[in-house]
């Protein structure tokens, strides 16, 4: 399977790729699907039926709102994040939905929006949708949310093999030993090799021009969470930090990268931390691979460009291909999903990326950048998906803020090397995905195991 970086990086809501982006988009393709098939207007009903993980945090991951309103024709790179709370008090309280935003339905969240107690085969995330006309069942889908916001559907599952594209890719790599030895032969750095790869989808000005609107969001969401303050949505009455943390940094003046290495990490746990409290409020995220990690890579590029004198575009372009060939390794051979392998899917790879992507814009081998994601993915192995209350605040919030400063310190360790070391990157990776197979269910975004229990018990 071909993957590209606007694969791994696509703007959408918080606060869950896989439990909130991927179902809006599961059922906006459900209501697009009903249009091209000219069963839209004979539609009188639709039911949703979200099964294991989305069923177990649906509600805390914002699951259910997304399925609504992808079903009223919403997309999550293009819907507006303010205008969801309005809309679905609207829909609570007049039972009518539009579905595809045509066609006036009725809909009863308790009835018509299901959470069962069970799972289906082949992944986690799992969910089905279902449209009835005056005479039965017209259309049905299920689909899985696979991590990242991407979904396949029933029949892709039961497969077992990828989607596959007409796309050729002149250096197309599935594992680190094919990634370097591409590398080596054609005398490619690792983001070279990754532009050479886009240009089968864009051109060089599309590929550009993509991953700095992808920067641009990330600045935006940082900038965001560092003005807003307040009590994070869900109950758990989570204060939100990056503002004060900001007014705080601001007083003791701008940073020494050299010198002030307690100040440095500070900046870095801002960034990470604004990110994050936006994206379990519901706001504007990027994907980076997943939501829930979704400030490590963003807290990691913001503080190079922010605090560099001599920081580029170029530099945003090639760390976003970099990290993106690293996200590509870890998707292909283990897992993005909480669901599948637990919190090292998600912030483990995210770390793994960071560190690659500044690997390579410090002027790394392709030898260290691969040492340095294999650091990163390293020490992030068997970390549980335990979310407490179902929601992506605690710990995830300030998870990734750890994992940021990791990122940097596995680049540094490895640049101080020759890009030789014990364990490679891809055993690592099988490492992660071996993990996550003998990891407990309770242990991977179901709320059922860890911090979530033992906060319970307090």
């Amino acid at each position: 399977m071909a993957i590209s970086v606007f694969d791994l990086f696509k703007v959408g809501i918080g606060p869950s790729s896989s439990h909130t982006v991927g179902p809006m988009r599961a059922a906006a393709t459900f209501a697009q699907t009903l249009i091209d098939q000219h069963l839209l207007s004979d539609t009188r009903r639709v039911e949703v039926r979200l099964y294991g993980s989305l069923s177990a945090t649906g509600v805390g991951h914002a699951t259910d709102r997304a399925c609504v309103m992808g079903l009223m024709g919403e997309w999550p790179d293009r819907v507006d994040p303010t205008s969801i709370n309005a809309r679905i008090q609207q829909l609570r309280e007049s039972g009518r939905l539009l579905l595809a935003g045509q066609q006036d339905i009725a809909f009863n969240w308790k009835h018509d929006l299901l959470l069962l107690d069970e799972s289906l085969p082949y992944h986690p995330n799992a969910m089905s949708l279902h449209a009835y006309g005056e005479n039965g069942l017209l259309s049905e889908q299920t689909y899985y949310s696979v991590g990242g916001g991407f979904i396949i559907e029933a029949a892709e599952a039961a497969s077992g093999i990828a989607p596959t594209s007409d796309v050729q890719l002149p250096y197309d790599f599935s594992s680190a030993v094919e990634l370097l030895a591409l590398c080596n032969k054609h005398g490619l750095r690792v983001s070279e090799l990754m532009m050479a790869n886009e240009r089968a989808w864009r051109s060089d000005a599309d590929i550009r021009s993509g991953l700095l609107h992808i920067w641009s969001v990330m600045r935006e969401c940082v900038e965001q969470g560092l003005r807003d303050e307040g009590i994070l949505p869900g109950g758990l009455d989570v204060p939100r930090r990056a503002a004060k943390l900001h007014r705080s940094l601001l007083e003791i003046g701008k940073p020494n990268v050299i010198t002030s290495t307690l100040s440095a990490m500070e900046w870095v746990n801002l960034f990470a931390l604004a990110v994050n409290e936006e994206n379990a409020a519901g706001g504007r995220m990027v994907t980076a691979p997943t939501n829930g990690a979704a400030g490590i890579i963003p807290a990691v590029l913001h503080y190079y460009m922010k605090f560099n004198a001599d920081a580029s575009d170029d530099d945003v372009v090639n760390f976003f291909l970099a990290a993106a060939a690293v996200g590509i390794l870890c998707k292909k051979n283990a897992s993005i999903s909480g669901a599948e392998v637990g919190c090292q899917g998600e912030v483990g790879s995210a770390c793994a990326m960071a560190a690659a992507g500044l690997a390579d814009i410090l002027g790394a081998t392709p030898e260290q950048l691969e040492n340095a994601a294999e650091i990163g993915l390293e020490h992030n192995l068997g970390l549980t998906c335990d979310p407490v209350g179902g929601l992506v605040q605690v710990p995830c919030i300030e998870r990734n803020a750890i994992a940021a400063v990791k990122a940097i310190n596995a680049t540094q360790m490895a640049l101080r090397g020759d890009g030789k070391h014990f364990i490679s990157l891809d055993r690592v990776i099988r490492t992660m995905r071996d993990t996550g197979a003998d990891m407990h269910d309770k242990y991977k975004e179901t709320s059922r195991g860890g911090l979530a229990v033992s906060w319970v018990e307090c």
